[in-house]
């Protein structure tokens, strides 16, 4: 292997290592931050196929869901690419079809919430804080295009403070986080 074959965190990977053993060798205890630190090993990628499936499912069927998630609790958080930057989580399908249970049960293990899930459950603080935080969240497009306030409706009667508090905002009123 030449110098120039190297990459820089390879090299100072080596270089970290070099130093420890030489003071092992002399008798002396190599301070740990001499030490390499160990590379992550992660695991392959999932199969784009099992993606799609457990995204479509979570639009609509709660036993699909859950026995693929019991049969690949990794694809909790996956994401399907449909194409022209519009990317799904199961836990985004789920919110704009108004699946209440589908989404319960996948923030319950361990799905990341995001701010269409929260308005579609009716979560008003975290939608409030969201838009305080950026103004510009309820104008933001989620997945296939859908608006906020369209995963609110969604939602129902459990939505219904999250529907008013978004149109009010769209127009201006006084609910302006």
């Amino acid at each position: 292997m030449n110098a120039s074959s190297l990459s820089r965190r390879r090299f100072l990977a080596l270089a970290a290592a070099s130093a420890g053993a030489g003071a092992l060798l002399r008798g002396e205890s190599a301070p740990p931050a001499a030490m390499p630190a160990a590379t992550p090993v992660r695991p392959p990628a999932l199969p784009a196929e099992l993606v799609q499936a457990f995204v479509v499912a979570a639009h609509t069927d709660l036993p699909k869901t859950q026995e693929l998630l019991a049969a690949h609790p990794s694809l909790k958080n996956a994401c399907w690419d449909w194409g022209g930057g519009d990317f799904e989580t199961a836990l985004g399908g789920a919110a704009h079809m108004g699946r209440r249970d589908i989404a319960e049960f996948l923030l319950s293990h361990g799905s990341r919430l995001d701010v269409f899930a929260a308005a579609m459950l009716g979560r008003l603080d975290v939608v409030k804080a969201a838009c305080a935080a950026f103004p510009q969240t309820p104008a933001v497009p989620g997945p296939h295009g859908i608006p906020l306030l369209v995963h609110a409706r969604k939602g129902g009667p459990e939505a219904s403070a999250v529907v008013a508090f978004l149109v009010e905002l769209a127009a201006g009123g006084p609910s302006r986080p």
